[in-house]
Protein backbone atom coordinates (compact mmCIF):
# COMPACT_ATOMS: atom_id res chain seq x y z
CA UNK A 1 0.00 0.00 0.00
CA UNK A 2 2.88 2.37 0.83
CA UNK A 3 4.37 1.57 -2.54
CA UNK A 4 1.08 2.33 -4.28
CA UNK A 5 0.69 5.59 -2.38
CA UNK A 6 4.23 6.56 -3.38
CA UNK A 7 3.47 5.84 -7.00
CA UNK A 8 0.30 7.92 -6.86
CA UNK A 9 2.19 10.84 -5.28
CA UNK A 10 4.93 10.63 -7.91
CA UNK A 11 2.32 10.44 -10.64
CA UNK A 12 0.59 13.53 -9.24
CA UNK A 13 3.82 15.51 -9.08
CA UNK A 14 4.88 14.60 -12.59
CA UNK A 15 1.37 15.29 -13.86
CA UNK A 16 1.37 18.79 -12.32
CA UNK A 17 4.78 19.52 -13.78
CA UNK A 18 3.66 18.25 -17.18
CA UNK A 19 0.49 20.35 -17.10
CA UNK A 20 2.50 23.47 -16.27
CA UNK A 21 5.12 22.84 -18.96
CA UNK A 22 2.37 22.10 -21.53
CA UNK A 23 0.68 25.46 -20.98
CA UNK A 24 2.47 26.93 -23.98
CA UNK A 25 2.97 23.71 -25.95
CA UNK A 26 0.92 24.84 -28.98
CA UNK A 27 1.88 28.52 -28.82
CA UNK A 28 3.75 30.17 -31.64
CA UNK A 29 5.85 33.31 -31.36
CA UNK A 30 2.98 35.55 -32.47
CA UNK A 31 0.64 34.27 -29.79
CA UNK A 32 3.28 34.75 -27.09
CA UNK A 33 3.83 38.31 -28.21
CA UNK A 34 0.14 39.18 -28.51
CA UNK A 35 -0.70 37.67 -25.12
CA UNK A 36 2.18 39.58 -23.52
CA UNK A 37 0.86 42.81 -25.04
CA UNK A 38 -2.60 42.06 -23.62
CA UNK A 39 -1.08 41.50 -20.18
CA UNK A 40 0.74 44.84 -20.44
CA UNK A 41 -2.48 46.57 -21.49
CA UNK A 42 -4.25 45.47 -18.31
CA UNK A 43 -1.14 46.23 -16.22
CA UNK A 44 -0.52 42.59 -15.33
CA UNK A 45 3.23 43.11 -15.53
CA UNK A 46 4.34 39.87 -13.81
CA UNK A 47 2.32 37.90 -16.35
CA UNK A 48 3.75 39.93 -19.22
CA UNK A 49 7.28 39.33 -17.97
CA UNK A 50 6.60 35.59 -17.75
CA UNK A 51 5.32 35.55 -21.33
CA UNK A 52 8.20 37.62 -22.69
CA UNK A 53 10.67 35.31 -20.96
CA UNK A 54 8.95 32.27 -22.43
CA UNK A 55 9.00 33.87 -25.88
CA UNK A 56 12.70 34.67 -25.58
CA UNK A 57 13.61 31.16 -24.48
CA UNK A 58 11.58 29.42 -27.20
CA UNK A 59 12.27 31.79 -30.11
CA UNK A 60 15.60 33.51 -29.33
CA UNK A 61 16.25 34.37 -32.99
CA UNK A 62 12.71 34.87 -34.23
CA UNK A 63 11.10 37.96 -35.70
CA UNK A 64 10.12 39.24 -32.24
CA UNK A 65 13.52 38.67 -30.61
CA UNK A 66 14.81 42.24 -30.52
CA UNK A 67 11.44 43.81 -29.73
CA UNK A 68 10.89 41.31 -26.93
CA UNK A 69 14.20 42.26 -25.33
CA UNK A 70 13.08 45.89 -25.28
CA UNK A 71 9.52 45.15 -24.21
CA UNK A 72 10.61 43.06 -21.27
CA UNK A 73 12.79 45.95 -20.09
CA UNK A 74 9.73 48.19 -20.13
CA UNK A 75 7.69 45.52 -18.33
CA UNK A 76 10.33 45.31 -15.59
CA UNK A 77 10.28 49.11 -15.35
CA UNK A 78 6.49 49.20 -14.94
CA UNK A 79 6.76 46.37 -12.41
CA UNK A 80 9.11 48.61 -10.37
CA UNK A 81 12.10 46.30 -10.77
CA UNK A 82 14.66 48.93 -11.75
CA UNK A 83 17.72 46.69 -11.60
CA UNK A 84 16.20 44.06 -13.90
CA UNK A 85 14.92 46.79 -16.22
CA UNK A 86 18.34 48.43 -16.53
CA UNK A 87 20.00 45.06 -17.11
CA UNK A 88 17.49 44.28 -19.86
CA UNK A 89 18.01 47.66 -21.54
CA UNK A 90 21.79 47.31 -21.43
CA UNK A 91 21.47 43.84 -22.94
CA UNK A 92 19.28 45.17 -25.76
CA UNK A 93 21.74 47.99 -26.53
CA UNK A 94 24.69 45.60 -26.53
CA UNK A 95 23.02 43.08 -28.85
CA UNK A 96 21.17 45.58 -31.06
CA UNK A 97 23.25 48.78 -31.24
CA UNK A 98 21.83 49.70 -34.68
CA UNK A 99 18.25 48.71 -34.05
CA UNK A 100 15.69 51.34 -35.16
CA UNK A 101 14.47 51.49 -31.55
CA UNK A 102 17.90 52.02 -30.02
CA UNK A 103 17.06 55.66 -29.28
CA UNK A 104 14.07 54.53 -27.23
CA UNK A 105 16.35 52.19 -25.26
CA UNK A 106 18.53 55.13 -24.19
CA UNK A 107 15.42 57.16 -23.40
CA UNK A 108 14.07 54.29 -21.30
CA UNK A 109 17.37 54.12 -19.41
CA UNK A 110 16.86 57.72 -18.37
CA UNK A 111 13.33 57.06 -17.18
CA UNK A 112 14.36 54.00 -15.20
CA UNK A 113 17.24 55.81 -13.49
CA UNK A 114 15.03 58.76 -12.62
CA UNK A 115 12.35 56.62 -10.97
CA UNK A 116 14.52 54.01 -9.28
CA UNK A 117 14.66 53.62 -5.49
CA UNK A 118 11.31 55.33 -4.89
CA UNK A 119 10.39 54.22 -1.40
CA UNK A 120 7.29 54.43 0.78
CA UNK A 121 7.90 58.02 1.89
CA UNK A 122 8.39 59.30 -1.64
CA UNK A 123 5.30 57.52 -2.91
CA UNK A 124 2.79 58.25 -0.15
CA UNK A 125 4.17 61.11 1.94
CA UNK A 126 4.94 64.57 0.50
CA UNK A 127 8.70 64.98 0.83
CA UNK A 128 11.43 67.02 -0.84
CA UNK A 129 13.41 64.65 -3.06
CA UNK A 130 16.07 67.33 -3.61
CA UNK A 131 17.33 66.72 -0.07
CA UNK A 132 18.22 63.10 -0.83
CA UNK A 133 21.18 61.41 -2.46
CA UNK A 134 21.18 62.76 -6.05
CA UNK A 135 22.92 59.72 -7.59
CA UNK A 136 19.87 58.54 -9.52
CA UNK A 137 19.28 62.03 -10.89
CA UNK A 138 22.90 62.30 -12.04
CA UNK A 139 22.63 58.92 -13.72
CA UNK A 140 19.36 59.85 -15.39
CA UNK A 141 20.85 63.16 -16.55
CA UNK A 142 23.78 61.30 -18.12
CA UNK A 143 21.40 58.87 -19.85
CA UNK A 144 19.36 61.65 -21.43
CA UNK A 145 22.52 63.54 -22.43
CA UNK A 146 23.75 60.37 -24.15
CA UNK A 147 20.46 60.13 -26.02
CA UNK A 148 20.87 63.72 -27.26
CA UNK A 149 24.46 63.03 -28.33
CA UNK A 150 23.83 59.74 -30.11
CA UNK A 151 20.39 60.48 -31.58
CA UNK A 152 19.99 64.25 -32.03
CA UNK A 153 17.05 63.73 -34.39
CA UNK A 154 15.18 61.21 -32.25
CA UNK A 155 11.50 61.72 -31.54
CA UNK A 156 12.37 61.49 -27.83
CA UNK A 157 14.81 64.43 -27.86
CA UNK A 158 12.20 67.10 -27.06
CA UNK A 159 10.96 65.24 -24.00
CA UNK A 160 14.52 64.38 -22.93
CA UNK A 161 15.49 68.07 -23.05
CA UNK A 162 12.59 68.97 -20.80
CA UNK A 163 13.59 66.26 -18.36
CA UNK A 164 17.19 67.48 -18.41
CA UNK A 165 15.99 70.96 -17.43
CA UNK A 166 14.02 69.45 -14.53
CA UNK A 167 16.97 67.29 -13.51
CA UNK A 168 19.33 70.26 -13.51
CA UNK A 169 16.90 72.03 -11.21
CA UNK A 170 16.81 68.99 -8.90
CA UNK A 171 20.58 68.81 -8.77
CA UNK A 172 21.06 72.54 -8.20
CA UNK A 173 18.54 72.52 -5.36
CA UNK A 174 20.40 69.61 -3.81
CA UNK A 175 23.60 71.67 -3.96
CA UNK A 176 21.71 74.55 -2.37
CA UNK A 177 20.59 72.33 0.53
CA UNK A 178 24.22 71.35 1.07
CA UNK A 179 25.35 74.99 0.98
CA UNK A 180 22.66 75.99 3.47
CA UNK A 181 23.65 73.08 5.70
CA UNK A 182 27.24 74.34 5.71
CA UNK A 183 26.02 77.84 6.58
CA UNK A 184 24.15 76.44 9.59
CA UNK A 185 27.32 74.65 10.67
CA UNK A 186 29.33 77.88 10.21
CA UNK A 187 31.47 76.28 7.53
CA UNK A 188 31.26 79.45 5.47
CA UNK A 189 33.94 78.73 2.89
CA UNK A 190 32.41 75.33 2.13
CA UNK A 191 29.00 76.99 1.82
CA UNK A 192 30.33 79.62 -0.58
CA UNK A 193 32.02 76.97 -2.71
CA UNK A 194 28.87 74.84 -3.03
CA UNK A 195 26.72 77.86 -3.81
CA UNK A 196 29.34 79.01 -6.33
CA UNK A 197 28.91 75.75 -8.27
CA UNK A 198 25.25 76.63 -8.83
CA UNK A 199 26.10 80.10 -10.09
CA UNK A 200 28.84 78.74 -12.37
CA UNK A 201 26.33 76.33 -13.91
CA UNK A 202 24.06 79.31 -14.55
CA UNK A 203 26.84 80.89 -16.62
CA UNK A 204 27.48 77.73 -18.66
CA UNK A 205 26.10 77.05 -22.12
CA UNK A 206 23.04 74.93 -21.41
CA UNK A 207 19.58 75.14 -22.97
CA UNK A 208 18.17 76.51 -19.69
CA UNK A 209 21.26 77.54 -17.73
CA UNK A 210 19.75 79.10 -14.61
CA UNK A 211 17.66 77.17 -12.11
CA UNK A 212 15.27 78.03 -9.31
CA UNK A 213 18.18 77.66 -6.87
CA UNK A 214 20.42 80.30 -8.51
CA UNK A 215 19.14 83.42 -6.68
CA UNK A 216 19.25 81.58 -3.36
CA UNK A 217 22.82 80.50 -4.12
CA UNK A 218 23.78 84.16 -4.62
CA UNK A 219 22.26 84.97 -1.25
CA UNK A 220 24.27 82.21 0.39
CA UNK A 221 27.43 83.54 -1.25
CA UNK A 222 26.71 87.06 -0.01
CA UNK A 223 26.10 85.92 3.56
CA UNK A 224 29.06 83.55 3.48
CA UNK A 225 31.47 86.20 2.22
CA UNK A 226 30.23 88.64 4.88
CA UNK A 227 30.89 86.05 7.58
CA UNK A 228 34.38 85.55 6.15
CA UNK A 229 35.03 89.28 6.15
CA UNK A 230 35.26 89.41 2.35
CA UNK A 231 33.04 92.44 1.90
CA UNK A 232 34.01 93.13 -1.71
CA UNK A 233 33.01 89.64 -2.81
CA UNK A 234 29.81 89.91 -0.80
CA UNK A 235 29.01 93.17 -2.60
CA UNK A 236 29.68 91.50 -5.96
CA UNK A 237 27.23 88.73 -5.10
CA UNK A 238 24.59 91.29 -4.10
CA UNK A 239 25.16 93.27 -7.32
CA UNK A 240 24.75 90.17 -9.50
CA UNK A 241 21.59 89.26 -7.59
CA UNK A 242 20.03 92.71 -8.02
CA UNK A 243 20.92 92.84 -11.73
CA UNK A 244 19.37 89.48 -12.49
CA UNK A 245 16.57 89.34 -9.92
CA UNK A 246 15.42 92.93 -9.26
CA UNK A 247 12.04 91.65 -8.09
CA UNK A 248 13.47 88.83 -6.00
CA UNK A 249 13.63 85.12 -6.70
CA UNK A 250 11.07 84.20 -9.39
CA UNK A 251 10.32 80.87 -7.73
CA UNK A 252 9.80 80.56 -3.98
CA UNK A 253 11.33 77.15 -3.40
CA UNK A 254 10.64 77.47 0.34
CA UNK A 255 6.90 77.70 -0.26
CA UNK A 256 6.65 73.94 -0.75
CA UNK A 257 7.98 73.03 2.66
CA UNK A 258 6.37 69.71 3.48
CA UNK A 259 4.75 68.32 6.59
CA UNK A 260 7.75 66.05 7.14
CA UNK A 261 10.11 69.03 6.98
CA UNK A 262 7.91 70.95 9.47
CA UNK A 263 8.10 68.03 11.90
CA UNK A 264 11.86 67.76 11.30
CA UNK A 265 12.36 71.44 12.17
CA UNK A 266 9.93 71.31 15.12
CA UNK A 267 11.81 68.39 16.67
CA UNK A 268 15.10 70.21 16.20
CA UNK A 269 16.63 67.35 14.25
CA UNK A 270 18.69 69.71 12.11
CA UNK A 271 20.02 71.91 14.89
CA UNK A 272 23.34 72.04 16.73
Amino acid sequence: MLSLQGCETLKSLTSDRSDHSDEYVDWGATRFYEEAKKAMAIENYPRAIELYQALESRYPFGEYAAQTQLDIAFAYYKNEDAEAALAAVERFIKINPRNPNADYAYYLKGLISFNRDIGFLSRYVPTDDTQRDPSKYKESYANFEELLTRFPNSQYVADAKQRIVALRDYLSRYELHVAQFYMKRKAYMAAVNRAGKIVEECQSKHPAPCTSATPYALEVMERGYLKLGLDDLAADSRRVYEQNYPNGAPVDINANETFVEDVWDFMGLDQD
